[in-house]
């Protein structure tokens, strides 16, 4: 049971540093597991070229977002690279009500505070191959300005020590479709069989 009384839901929390392929890995995972439910975190950053408010993120202000702060509609949120990110509570906890599996795409910092909130959380966290790799997938995205992915790839070495000290599972996207298989295998192992 998750954090409150009569919920059967699990929350699973997927982090990594950016270029890791944790969007790739979450939308594939939820496309195999039928209970499952990918949250779509709220941001302050701009949208991407192709980028869809609502299936990617839910693109808002940033006074939007801090109304949503202060009204207390989000499980958790952090400043990351200038942007403001968060989960919206009520979709999460109407997963976790319905017996599903809420699967959180969220940085590291949010994903400590979902442990906090929910400590039967399963936290998986997507590491790259190399940190060479990790640069070439970064600047290869083309989603960002030279700077910001500088900034991307240096966060990385503190992220994957928070992702090695909080996180059960780790998990090598060095092929993608075993990084899948084995992120599937996880959740069946801790939902008690729940898909």
């Amino acid at each position: 049971m998750e954090g409150r009384k009569g919920s059967s839901g699990k929350i699973v929390v997927i982090s990594g540093p950016s270029g890791a392929g944790k969007s790739t890995i979450c939308r594939e995972v939820v496309k195999r597991l039928s209970n499952a439910y990918l949250s779509v975190s709220i941001t302050t950053r701009p949208k991407a070229k192709g980028e869809v408010d609502g299936r990617d993120y839910w693109f808002v202000s940033r006074k939007q977002f801090q109304e949503r702060i202060k009204e207390g509609l989000l499980l958790e949120y952090a400043e990351v690279f200038g942007n403001l990110y968060g989960t919206p509570k009520d979709k999460v906890d109407e997963a976790i009500e319905n017996g599903r599996v809420a699967i959180l795409e969220i940085d590291v910092q949010g994903g400590k505070a979902v442990k906090k909130i929910y400590p039967d959380a399963v936290m998986i966290f997507i590491m790259p191959p190399t940190k060479k790799e990790l640069a070439k997938r970064i600047n290869g995205r083309g989603r960002d300005e030279v700077e910001a992915a500088e900034k991307r790839l240096n966060a990385a070495d503190s992220e994957i020590a928070v992702g090695r000290k909080y996180y059960q599972h780790t998990i090598v996207n060095d092929d993608l479709q075993k990084a899948i298989n084995d992120v599937v295998s996880i959740i069946r192992q801790n939902t008690g069989g729940k898909e």
